[in-house]
Order: C-alpha cells, then sequence, then structure tokens
C-alpha cells in the first residue's frame, strides 16, 4: 500500500470514516491531521456502528499507530468521552498517540462559539458549537495553549499572562461572558493535562521518521470536506481548518513528498449540514426520499442534511484544489429505488443566462444560479449484496463512468452499503 491521504470531496459527511477504516487495514500509522470534535465519522463493523470524533478511525484494529496530529484543535472533555466510550467496547488504546504540538479548545472558545452563532443576525454559519472556529483564531493570533504547555508550569504561567488579560477584556466587554482567573485556569489544565497525560507522545518526531525511514504504510484521515476549507471552500461558510489533501502536511508533521495517492470520498449524491450556497439542494419530496433513504442526519449535531443531485462542477473543483487521484464513491445504493438520477453538469445565472461549467468562488452569486442537469436512468435493484464492479446493474455502471468521465478522475473503491463487506474494489 502506497502512503495516502483520505479527504471528504464535498461538504462533509462521505462517509470517509469507512473509507479509512478500509485503508487502515493495511496501513501501519494513521493520522487525524486537521478539525476537532465538530466531525462526526462512523463506522459499522459486523452490524455494531461506532461514531468517532477526534480519535482516528483505524483505533479499531490491533497493533496500529493512530496519532492525533498537530493540526487538530481538541475539547479535553469531549477527547475524554470518547476515550472512556472506547474503554467501555474493550478497544485496545495502547497505539493512540497525540501531538504536544496540537491545539486546546478552552471553555471560552466553546462559549464564544454559541454565543456568536446564537447571536448572529445575518451570516449564520451553522457551527457545531463545539469552539472549533475561535480555537483556530487564537491559534492563528498565537494565544492559544498547547498540549505541551500542560506538562510546563513555567510556560503555562507565561502565556496565560499574555492570554488571560487579553481573552477576558473580550468576554467582558465584546460578549459579555465570564472571565476567568489565572488560578482557575492552572486547576483547569492540571486537569486536563491528567487527560492526555497517557497518550501525549513527546517523542513525535523520532516516531514520524522511524515510520518514514523503515517504508513503513502510513495513513492520513481528514475531517469534513474540500468544500469547507478555509481557503477553498465556501466561505465564510466553511470549516476553519484545511481539509484538503495538503492540509495532511501542515496538520501531521510530514511533508508533500511523502505522500503517494490522495482519495477523495463523495457520496453518489451531495449533502449539506448547516447554512451555506447549495445549488444543487432539492428542497422537495425527492430530496426528502434521499434523507430518509440515505439517513442523512448529522452524527455530531443530529441535525437534518441538506440533500441534493450528485454536483460535478464542484467535484471538478474539489479534484484540483483537493489534489485528487482517485475516488471513493459512498451510498450509491440509496439510489436502488430511483427510476431516473440526475447529474448536475453546470450553473446557470437566472440574470443573465451565463453558463458555469467551472465552480465561481464568489459564493455571494450563488443565489442567482441554478442547476444544469442531465439525467440519467436507474437500476431499480438492490445492489447492497454486490461484490464486483462487472456485477453491478448496467446503469449503475453507466452512472459511474459518466461520473468518470466528467470529473475525469477514476473511481476506485464503490460502497454499496455501511459495512466494511459492502464495498467493491474497482480495478
Amino acid at each position: 500500500m502506497a502512503n495516502k491521504v483520505v479527504v471528504g470531496a464535498q461538504w462533509g459527511d462521505e462517509g470517509k470514516a469507512k473509507i479509512t477504516d478500509l485503508l487502515a487495514t493495511d496501513a501501519d500509522l494513521i493520522i487525524r491531521y486537521q478539525g476537532g470534535c465538530n466531525a462526526g465519522h462512523t463506522v459499522v463493523v459486523n452490524g455494531k456502528t461506532f461514531k468517532f470524533h477526534l480519535i482516528p478511525s483505524g483505533i479499531l484494529y490491533k497493533g496500529k499507530t493512530c496519532f492525533i496530529g498537530n493540526g487538530t484543535v481538541i475539547l479535553p472533555e469531549y477527547f475524554e468521552q470518547e476515550i472512556e466510550g472506547l474503554k467501555k467496547e474493550n478497544i485496545d488504546l495502547s497505539g493512540l498517540k497525540v501531538s504536544p504540538l496540537a491545539t486546546i479548545t478552552m471553555p471560552w472558545h466553546t462559549e464564544v462559539d454559541g454565543y456568536s452563532e446564537d447571536n448572529a443576525q445575518k451570516g449564520k454559519i451553522g457551527t457545531t458549537k463545539k469552539g472549533i472556529g475561535p480555537t483556530y483564531t487564537d491559534k492563528m493570533g498565537r494565544i492559544a495553549l498547547k498540549i505541551e504547555d500542560l506538562y510546563s508550569p513555567e510556560a503555562l504561567s507565561e502565556k496565560l499572562d499574555v492570554i488571560l488579560p487579553l481573552k477576558n477584556k473580550q468576554l467582558k466587554e465584546v460578549y459579555g461572558l465570564k472571565t476567568y482567573t489565572k488560578e482557575e485556569v492552572i486547576e483547569l489544565c492540571n486537569k486536563y493535562a491528567k487527560i492526555f497525560e497517557p497518550y501525549v507522545c513527546f517523542d513525535w518526531q523520532e516516531m514520524l521518521h522511524r515510520f518514514k525511514k523503515d517504508g513503513k504504510k502510513i495513513l492520513f484521515e481528514g475531517a469534513q470536506g474540500v468544500m469547507l476549507d478555509v481557503d477553498f471552500g465556501t466561505y465564510p461558510f466553511v470549516t476553519s481548518s484545511n481539509p484538503i489533501g495538503g492540509g495532511a502536511c501542515t496538520g501531521s508533521g510530514y511533508g508533500p513528498t511523502i505522500i503517494d495517492e490522495v482519495i477523495g470520498v463523495a457520496k453518489a449524491y451531495v449533502t449539506r449540514v448547516g447554512e451555506g450556497p447549495f445549488v444543487s439542494e432539492l428542497s422537495n419530496d425527492v430530496g426528502d426520499k434521499i434523507r430518509e433513504v440515505g439517513h442523512e442526519y448529522g452524527v455530531t449535531t443530529g441535525r437534518a442534511r441538506r440533500c441534493g443531485w450528485f454536483d460535478a462542477v464542484t467535484m471538478k473543483y474539489a479534484c484540483l484544489v483537493g489534489g485528487l487521484t482517485s475516488i471513493a464513491l459512498t451510498k450509491i445504493d440509496v439510489f436502488d429505488e430511483f427510476e431516473e438520477i440526475k447529474i448536475c453538469t453546470a450553473y446557470k445565472d437566472t440574470r443573465n443566462g451565463k453558463i458555469y461549467s467551472s465552480y465561481p468562488t464568489d459564493v455571494y452569486i450563488h443565489k442567482f444560479l441554478e442547476p444544469v442537469y442531465e439525467t440519467h436512468a436507474g437500476w431499480m435493484s438492490d445492489i447492497t449484496g454486490i461484490k464486483k464492479y462487472e456485477d453491478l446493474p448496467l446503469n449503475a455502471r453507466k452512472y459511474l463512468e459518466r461520473l468518470e468521465e466528467i470529473l475525469e478522475t477514476p473511481i476506485s473503491i464503490v460502497s454499496v452499503g455501511p459495512d466494511r463487506e459492502q464495498t467493491i474494489f474497482k480495478n
């Protein structure tokens, strides 16, 4: 197995955890490189469902090293909750490692996130209120705490002398929220230190070097999706990190030369949670049918996902900026009882008739855009038990091959159900 990056190729929730879980069977090191507990990754093993938010889904395999990289932001209470849940399932956590350079989500981050979202008059983003955005804001503003600070009393004290006056002024004067004393923050940090202590990998450089030197197989796991990337997504309706393939480098400790493949995970249709433009969204019975058949409700929030036909315009864009070498297409079985299926191949501007075949990055014109569709016949049969590509119904293969043609990118994996075994490796 080559060293691979698994990225979401749409707006997240594409089924990345299942693909990561499958590829982890051949990997030695699995690295989660960005995002926080705003991600929700679901893996189904022998009918049992596991839901991950911070911990790499490869943890279900014994003998694997799972590394939460420096590009992540970690809410300690949520991390502890996830750890305890896995312990109850007797999952071996001896291979779990956390980068000391990962950033800590503090209580004020979640408070500010909730306040900002609840009080937004315009421009509501639709965040999970887990403090992710405010944590990344402080990281870039150089006033965040990293996990390694928890184990250096002197460094922690000096940092808090800088951070707290600024943060308390903001909390009080801007948001009208609770302020914090240095003593209570230090007490909280001591608690966090105990939570992370069994997992912090202070020799991460030696570890990464050893895996590279020994030619071990490395799998990089992203959260969210390309269209939520802070640089390339539907800004400002995005996450606060870089889910694209390039983010695997800045969030892991490895440079780009170690990556061999980037697999973009996409549904056979499109979903989105939260606010923001969505040209192929179906606000009708068809969209409702996709949602119900596909069980499209957020893992983290439980919110109903917005659903629409496959958008090849955004997907071509994702192939470019995400660096995709192939696509893993999930949930094609949702269409088993659809007589016809549509693909959005372009956008039309209702103001002037202009046709966009490339993705327009100015999201404020998206309210004037409507999808241009081509229609394909469905297959009206159950494909969930099929193991080989050539055994798929002819119309299912035609649909997949048309997507490959439009996107100019091969489909390497086809998922026909939630379980590990319901997967077709193409070619």
